[in-house]
This record gives C-alpha cells, sequence and structure tokens, in this order.
C-alpha cells in the first residue's frame, strides 16, 4: 500500500468522561464524503496519551469498523517502548487497520541506533504499512534521514515517514537519501505546499477534522502538479491552518474549533485544558470569517 492524499489525523470526542461513539462516526463520515484518503485514529490530535490501553484499542476498531474499506485507516500503535509498540501494533492489525503510524519513542531519547533497532522490531513483528513520525518538538530527539533512510532499504513494510520537523530543506534530504517509492507526507497542515512542491506525496492533516474538502482539494492540487491552485487555497486559508497550531497546544484548538461547530463536546482530557475565553473568541471569529458556523 502506498501513502498518498490526505490523512486526517482525528480528534477523538469524548462525552460525560468517555468516548462518543456517534460523534465519532459522524466526524468519519464527513471526512470520507469529502474524499480524505485516510483516516489516523489515536495519534497525538487524538489525544493518545490519555486514553487506557482499551479506549486505545475500541477507537481503532471502532475507526474500522466506521471506515467500512472506505478509507485506509492508519492506527496510531507507537510508544516509547518497544514492547509495548509492538504489541499494540500486533492487535490494530488484528482488529483489521491497514496501516500503523509509528511516532518517535519519546522521553527516553535513544541513540540513532536505538532508534534503528525499535523500528525494525516493531516492523518485524507486522505485515502492516509502516508510517514512521518524526515529530522533535514532542519527542526531543528526530528520526535523522541517514535512519529512516536505513529503515526504508532494510524493511521492506516501513513505507514511509509523517514529517513534522518544520524544515522545507530536511524534506529535500529525505527525497535524496530515501528510496524511490518512499513516501513523505507532511504533519504540519501550513507546511504542506512547500513539503509537497519538494517531494512529499500528501499531508496528515489536524486541519481536516474541520474542513476536509479544503484539504483533500489542496493536496490534490499539488499531487495534479497544479500549483497556482494549490497556492490560492494556502494563502486563503492559512489564517486558519496556523491558528489551530498556534492558539493552543494540539489538539485543543481543532478540538475546540469542531465544538464551536457543533461536531462534539468541548471535553479535554487532562493534563490538556480547555482554552481561555478570550482565545476562544478569537477561534470563533476566525472561523466565523471562513463561513465555518
Amino acid at each position: 500500500m502506498s501513502f498518498s492524499g490526505t490523512y486526517t489525523a482525528l480528534i477523538t470526542p469524548f462525552r460525560d468522561g468517555v468516548v462518543d461513539v456517534p460523534a465519532f462516526q459522524a466526524l468519519i463520515e464527513r471526512q470520507i464524503e469529502a474524499g480524505v484518503d485516510g483516516i489516523v485514529p489515536v495519534g497525538t490530535t487524538g489525544e493518545s496519551p490519555t486514553l487506557d490501553s482499551h479506549e486505545h484499542l475500541e477507537v481503532i476498531r471502532l475507526a474500522v469498523e466506521f471506515a467500512a474499506g472506505r478509507a485506509q485507516v492508519i492506527a496510531g500503535t507507537g510508544a516509547n517502548a518497544t514492547l509495548e509498540a509492538i504489541e499494540l501494533t500486533e492487535k490494530a492489525e488484528a482488529l483489521g487497520a491497514t496501516g500503523s503510524l509509528q511516532v518517535c519513542p519519546y522521553y527516553n531519547k535513544p541513540s540513532q541506533e536505538g532508534l534503528y533497532r525499535h523500528f525494525k522490531a516493531v516492523a518485524q513483528a507486522t505485515s502492516l504499512p509502516i508510517m514512521l513520525y518524526s515529530i522533535p518538538g514532542r519527542s526531543v530527539i528526530e528520526i535523522a534521514t541517514d535512519t529512516v533512510a536505513r529503515l526504508a532499504n532494510d524493511c521492506e513494510n516501513i513505507t514511509a515517514l509523517k514529517e513534522a520537523g518544520g524544515s522545507v530543506d530536511r524534506v529535500n534530504q529525505l527525497v535524496q537519501d530515501c528510496p524511490d517509492g518512499f513516501a513523505i507526507l507532511s504533519g504540519d497542515d501550513p507546511l504542506t505546499l512547500p513539503f509537497m512542491s519538494c517531494g512529499a506525496t500528501g499531508l496528515v492533516s489536524v486541519a481536516s477534522n474541520i474542513i476536509p474538502d479544503v484539504m483533500a482539494k489542496l493536496v490534490r492540487a499539488c499531487l495534479n502538479g497544479s500549483y497556482d491552485e494549490a497556492l490560492a487555497i494556502q494563502r486563503q486559508y492559512y489564517p486558519l491552518l496556523r491558528a489551530l497550531m498556534s492558539l493552543d497546544v494540539n489538539p485543543v484548538p481543532v478540538k475546540t474549533a469542531a465544538y464551536l461547530m457543533g461536531m462534539c463536546t468541548p471535553e479535554i482530557r487532562l493534563p490538556l485544558c480547555n482554552m481561555p475565553d478570550d482565545k476562544i473568541q478569537d477561534l470563533k471569529n476566525l472561523l466565523d470569517e471562513f463561513n465555518l458556523l
């Protein structure tokens, strides 16, 4: 399976302290109707660190059920403990996920050799295609470009990288270092256009929770080489894309936006918490400008 197009890093709606299943189903239907290529449950945007193991797997199961083969389901099954990442990935595969998102182990600060061995062990334990996830802003370290290339060459099911380091130059280096056919996807909505102009093949999007049609259109324009069209979309929606990443830590702004749009409750689990009233008003004003309310 190749990774190309728009993938939505799904929020996890809560109601009265538990996963809001009807809201989650409606969210997935919205994504599929808008033409996204895949959904990514229980990633960063899905508040995976606050879900217990049962909830984590249940959200994956629900995503597979609700997608019903109409979109890829790339389950967030990474962890900072290799054995835990293997266990989650094996169980996600048994539940019917079509791929696995493997975040760079956090807090431990492993060496690049440790990262290589970690991801290789996960890859050997599953037949799922794996998308690595480098996000140094949260994991402290990045997956070095030569480590990505080494994994891509040595593990046939490590076929993609979600790149959330914010560097266009790094995308250029990844394109140089990695084998043909290895997919690089933007992990930052505002950087989709520059990343794809350098060779990225898609986007794992936060904003597509609320504007899936727009983000899918932007990515399709880039894939088709219609960069004038893509630039027009980027310019129009950049203020919103930026706000969703800057008003508070992800996923607080996008879940708040989804709440304001009537898609879910505003519930967020500690240690994350709701934005202050003034920032909520700023977000509400912005959504109103884009006719989203």
